[in-house]
This record gives structure tokens, C-alpha cells and sequence, in this order.
């Protein structure tokens, strides 16, 4: 059993992006946006930030109180579509109820969609077409690619159909020529086709669904959840039990986690190369 290391391999294209920053005609910039003051939120865009500053990204945050209307948060993802120092724009989810988040999102231009969460990217993405691949499942396949796994001919079972991890990666598992099931919910007898994957892909957030017996002798295991439970992190995989029957998997915390960030850096470079 290989353990897959997203933290190293972070750290290593983390230096490749800052040497292709230092050497950009003009600064390379990212707008974050936040509301209202939830802890993890601030984290996340603690993270981010501090993730710009190690690559030489300049960094503009836009915090906002719980009390923001729409149209005052489209008003400044406008204002930061037309602004040239600005290559990538995010908004921190969840944001408060009373905003509608998909129409939010839709304001954003598409080159500087750095999350790749609109319809527009979600669209390329299912087309083949180059675009901005959300991040978690961008992290993913660099992953395995990282570690030579093969994805051409193998079976990929997703389990989770979400916008942000479960519909992409069974999308660029595809087109890897994988062949691909996903599963969700309403999966009958999940165990019966979770045991059938070569490379199992968990994003469901569960602590420990995935537990041994539904996983195949040799499969590659990653691991997409993290849970907390009793001031512990725990991911969607019964890491303990499941990881001896693995060629490779993922832990949690220092698996599929560290790339996340890191590939939200990839495609704002890719932006403001697009820019040029």
C-alpha cells in the first residue's frame, strides 16, 4: 500500500507556479470574496491568501457583512470583471440564505471563473473543451498522474453526484477513458459496485462510510471528505480497515485536501496567461 501524498505533491507544483509567476510580464491578481463572519469560511480565505503570498499572487480580499443584498454583491463582481489587476474572482461559499448562490456565481466572467463552478465551465468541461476545472477534482487527477496510476481502461466509481466534486471528476475520469459509475444516495446495493472499482473516488461527506468490505483487493482509494468528529478529522474512508487492501490511497487529513488550494493558484495562472 502506497500512501498518496497531496501536501508533497502540492508543495512540488507550488514551486513550478511560482517561478511561471515570477517570470509574468505584469502581476497576477486574485479577488476573494466573503460575507458575513462563519469561522471555517475565514479559514478557507486565510488559506487561500496565504497560498498568493507564497507564489507572488497579489491578493485582494472583499469582506462583506451577512447583510449584503444580491445586487449589491453582483454590483462588485462587475466592478472586479472590469478591473485588469483582477484575474481570478471567487466567492467563499456557503453565503447566507437570502443570496441566491447559483445566481452569483453566473455573475462571474468565465476567464475569471477560477473555481470553475459555473454553468459555462461545467458546460466546457463536459464538451472536452479547455477551461477552468474546479479545483478539488483538477487535484485529484493531478494526483494520479503524479503517481503514474494508469486511468484508461480501468473502472472509476464516483461515490457522490455534487456540482463541486462528484459530476466533474466522473466527467474528467471519462475523459481520461476511464469507465465510469457513479454512485449516490439512491444507489441500490452501493457495496456491490464499489467492490467492482479499480480506482474508488469517495466524496460524500460521512466520517467512515467506505468501509473494507466494499472495497476491491488492490483498488485505488481516494478519499475526498473531511469530517469532523470529536475535535478529529476524519475522511469518508474507514482509513484504518480499508487502506492494507489499497495499491495507493489518500489520507485525511494530507491527501486530496492540500491540492484543493493549490490548483485554485493553477488556475488563476492559467487566467491571467489566458489574459495575455
Amino acid at each position: 500500500m502506497i500512501l498518496i501524498d497531496g501536501k508533497k505533491t502540492s508543495e512540488k507544483i507550488r514551486a513550478e507556479l511560482a517561478e511561471e509567476v515570477k517570470n509574468m510580464p505584469r502581476e497576477v491578481g486574485l479577488a476573494v470574496i466573503i460575507v458575513g463572519d462563519d469561522a471555517a469560511s475565514q479559514v478557507y480565505v486565510r488559506n487561500k491568501e496565504k497560498a498568493c503570498q507564497q507564489l507572488g499572487i497579489q491578493s485582494y480580499r472583499y469582506s462583506f457583512p451577512s447583510s449584503i443584498t444580491e445586487e449589491e454583491l453582483k454590483k462588485t463582481i462587475a466592478d472586479l470583471n472590469a478591473d485588469k489587476r483582477i484575474n481570478g474572482i471567487l466567492v467563499q461559499l456557503p453565503l447566507p440564505k437570502h443570496l441566491n448562490e447559483r445566481r452569483i456565481l453566473e455573475c462571474i466572467a468565465t476567464e475569471k471563473d477560477v473555481d470553475g463552478f459555473s454553468a459555462n465551465q461545467i458546460g466546457k468541461l463536459l464538451l472536452g473543451e479547455d477551461c477552468l476545472v474546479s479545483c478539488t477534482p483538477q487535484g485529484i487527477m493531478k494526483l494520479l498522474s503524479e503517481y503514474g496510476i494508469s486511468v484508461a481502461g480501468k473502472h472509476a466509481v464516483v461515490v457522490g453526484r455534487s456540482n463541486i466534486v462528484g459530476k466533474p471528476i466522473s466527467l474528467l475520469l471519462l475523459q481520461a477513458n476511464a469507465t465510469v459509475s457513479v454512485c449516490h444516495s439512491k444507489t441500490a446495493d452501493l457495496a456491490a459496485i464499489t467492490k467492482q472499482a479499480d480506482i474508488l473516488v469517495v466524496a460524500i461527506g460521512k466520517a467512515k462510510f467506505i468501509t473494507a468490505d466494499m472495497v476491491k483487493e488492490g483498488a485505488v482509494v481516494i478519499d475526498v471528505g473531511i469530517n469532523r468528529v470529536d475535535g478529529k478529522l476524519y475522511g469518508d474512508v474507514d482509513f484504518e480497515n480499508v487502506a492494507p487492501k489499497c495499491s495507493y490511497i489518500t489520507p485525511v487529513p494530507g491527501g486530496v485536501g492540500p491540492m484543493t488550494v493549490t490548483c485554485l493558484m493553477c488556475n488563476t495562472v492559467k487566467a491571467a496567461k489566458n489574459a495575455l
